[in-house]
């Protein structure tokens, strides 16, 4: 971990995100994380990648970690994360880059890819296929206990989260979602509650990884982390294409409780996501959970680089 340096780039008038980078070799790779992630998710793969000869770098999304918050994190969006994206090129001079997605990061990651299309490589998504903007349908299928309905109730998760310190709301949503089935509350219980004090951290998952996750969300709360992504999901984009022409690799991990969400395992399997995205292939991990990249870190390793070294 010593070999990953840390900075603070501005990508926005007085706002600052915080970027951890290590490597220094010509052909770059950009890692977007999801939730409760944070720039240290990608500690196996950055370090893989710099000895392999690639310059990794992540950043902290805006109001996570150590970056700065909006100044109305109540107006944050997802086209924020697009633009910070493209700042982040600018400001370090990267003319083309891999960007590398995992769960929500996903969405800014394609979306950058077509709208620009000349500052990217290719796209590796973990656990989440591109799909054309949309509106969401969680609630025609889902309970009124499902997560992210809860999570876009203003105060419900505050009230929730607020309970426990920023360690223990991690610990217990790594726990969540490192399961197969989608985490959903009865009528007279809060999502928290899903999660017994006693139940071990998985196995991949140390005290050590729980200490540095809650540091950082210690510092920054989850205030802009339940604005982006849950009560952005609806946003709605003008995009010039709804075809990711870069080259993709999906990794579909077979215990991902997301595979349940509604049509989503259908919307893979029958082809559909390579309509929207024709040079696309698709990974299929069976054992993989929601955080396959901390999971089985070398494998995931291993097909980031098979796909860089296609593409460079």
């Amino acid at each position: 971990m010593d070999q990953i340096q840390h900075k603070f780039i501005e990508v926005a008038a007085g706002l600052k995100l915080h970027v951890a980078e290590t490597g220094t070799g010509p052909n770059v790779v950009v890692f977007l994380h999801g939730f409760p992630e944070i720039w240290y998710s990608w500690r196996h793969q950055m370090i893989a990648l710099a000895k392999a000869g690639f310059r990794a770098i992540a950043p902290d999304h805006r109001g996570y970690g150590l970056s700065d918050p909006p100044p109305e994190p109540e107006k944050a969006t997802f086209t924020d994360l697009i633009n910070d994206v493209l700042a982040i090129l600018d400001s370090l001079g990267l003319a083309k880059v891999f960007l590398v997605a995992k769960d929500f990061g996903a969405r800014p990651a394609h979306y950058f890819a077509i709208l620009h299309p000349d500052r990217v490589l290719g796209v590796v998504s973990l656990g989440a296929p591109y799909f054309p903007p949309s509106p969401s349908v969680f609630h025609k299928y889902l309970p009124e206990g499902f997560y992210i309905l809860r999570w876009q109730e203003p105060g419900r998760a505050e009230a929730d989260f607020g309970r426990f310190d920023a360690k223990t709301v991690v610990r217990n949503i790594y726990i969540l979602f490192s399961r197969s089935e989608i985490p959903i509350a009865q009528e007279n219980q809060e999502i928290m509650d899903l999660v017994e004090p006693s139940t071990p951290l998985p196995p991949w998952f140390t005290e050590e990884d729980l200490a540095a996750y809650g540091a950082l969300y210690e510092k920054s709360g989850f205030r802009t982390a339940l604005k982006v992504p849950y009560r952005s999901i609806d946003e709605v984009f003008n995009l010039p294409d709804v075809i990711v022409k870069v080259p993709a690799v999906l990794v579909v991990s077979g215990n991902d409780y997301a595979l349940k969400f509604p049509g989503f395992e259908d919307y893979i399997k029958t082809g559909k996501a390579k309509e929207f995205t024709p040079d696309l292939e698709i990974i299929y991990i069976p054992e993989g959970t929601h955080f396959v990249q901390e999971q089985f870190p070398e494998q995931i390793n291993q097909l980031i680089l098979d796909f860089l070294g296609k593409h460079i």
